[in-house]
């Protein structure tokens, strides 16, 4: 069995324009946005996203040290939040609904490579983090993976897999905990 990857026939997606586009986005992000610490000057930060296409609600919160590929791929609800240090790679459509908070050191990622593929060909699939959804810290969130209403996945969890609505997940890779419930005092 003679199975060979020549990743030397790869070749990636990404146009030219965007690519400059990109740089342009982290220069402007780095100069304008990551000198304000944590969640200072939230609406000249979603000003800065706004005018490089993000679709962001005039309560979303973006903190300064979030890493965010392509802002043109970022749609984020009423009060939803992007914490310190969280790293969107959000090469396709990353959708993170109202009130739905990513943690700290989170790693949204949208894009990998196809394993079957001789030539390692890019591939990629949107992340939805839905409604009232919470991400805690450090947790990996794969391409393609769609985490339900109100659910929450652990601290350091590897989401590979959809989550579905009002359950805990966790481990690596993540599976069901327990349903969610809120205790209303």
């Amino acid at each position: 069995m003679n199975n060979k990857v020549d990743i030397s026939k790869y070749r990636r997606a990404s146009s030219r324009k965007e690519q400059i586009l990109r740089l342009l986005w982290n220069i402007v992000w780095t100069l304008f946005a990551r000198p304000f610490p944590r969640s200072v000057a939230s609406s000249w930060k979603r000003f800065i996203l706004r005018l490089f296409g993000a679709k962001i609600h005039k309560t979303a919160i973006v903190y300064s040290s979030a890493k965010i590929y392509a802002p043109w791929n970022l749609i984020m609800g009423e009060y939803a939040c992007i914490a310190p240090d969280v790293d969107c790679y959000n090469a396709d459509k990353i959708t993170i609904g109202d009130n739905a908070t990513v943690s700290q050191k989170t790693s949204l990622c949208t894009a990998s490579h196809d394993i079957t593929a001789t030539d390692n060909k890019w591939i990629s699939a949107p992340v939805v983090v839905s409604d009232c959804a919470w991400i805690a810290a450090e947790a990996y969130i794969a391409p393609g993976v769609t985490v339900g209403v109100g659910a929450v996945v652990g601290a350091r969890a590897a989401v590979f897999k959809d989550v579905e609505a009002w359950t805990v997940v966790g481990g690596n890779p993540a599976k069901f905990i327990k349903k969610r419930e809120i205790k209303y005092s």
